[in-house]
């Protein structure tokens, strides 16, 4: 899971942020078959073609939120974009959305066709008292339940998921909720501080 900041607002600007993020997938993709890269729209295009040789596009996913707060005059933004990327070879777990009607179809060989999930996920932003639980301070924070679906989709319980950039800890928030492991790591020490409290970690075990 790569969710790094997206060059504008919060976390700054850095010249050579789509060379700095691509040298990062190319590190990711020596490591795992499966690859989520977030950020906006208009930034994530520019890495479509930046994609490592042994991965490839599986999907361009879109989360979905009505509740932007901005004040911005014209378009008010209401999506976030994630590229899914892996290897040819890698395994997808449509299976794991199945209901359990679907999963009785599908165990006697009746189930027609494999639905699985939209490539848009709605959810709304964590603000005011939307989500209020589930809020940790950090000013980039997405819901569990915008990575829920990503977590399922490419992985079977007791599988590991690396986070580099992990600033709530959302994936690791998930992965413990859904039966997976998860490393996670951040530059930001106040941010660690945000995992270790979320997640009840003390610093002798992080």
């Amino acid at each position: 899971m790569l969710d790094p900041w997206y060059n504008k607002g919060v976390g700054g600007v850095r010249a050579d942020y789509i060379e700095y993020i691509t040298s990062i997938l190319e590190e990711l993709a020596e490591i795992s078959d499966h690859i989520y890269l977030w950020g906006f729209p208009e930034v994530l295009a520019r890495f479509v073609e930046r994609i490592p040789r042994s991965h490839q596009l599986t999907a361009w996913l879109t989360w979905y939120y009505k509740n932007n707060p901005s004040v911005i005059r014209g378009w008010r933004s209401a999506q976030n974009a994630c590229l899914h990327l892996s290897t040819p070879s890698s395994k997808l777990y449509p299976e794991h959305f199945l209901n359990s009607a679907q999963l009785e179809l599908k165990a006697k060989g009746k189930l027609r066709y494999m639905p699985g999930p939209t490539s848009v996920i709605e959810s709304p932003l964590l603000v005011g008292f939307v989500g209020r639980k589930e809020q940790t301070g950090h000013p980039a924070q997405k819901p569990q339940a915008v990575y829920e679906p990503l977590i399922k989709m490419s992985t079977k319980q007791g599988d590991l998921v690396f986070d580099p950039m992990c600033g709530s800890g959302t994936t690791g928030a998930v992965c413990r909720l859904m039966g997976r492991n998860a490393v996670l790591a951040d530059i930001s020490d106040e941010y660690v501080e945000i995992v270790r409290k979320r997640l009840m970690i003390s610093p002798e075990n992080a």
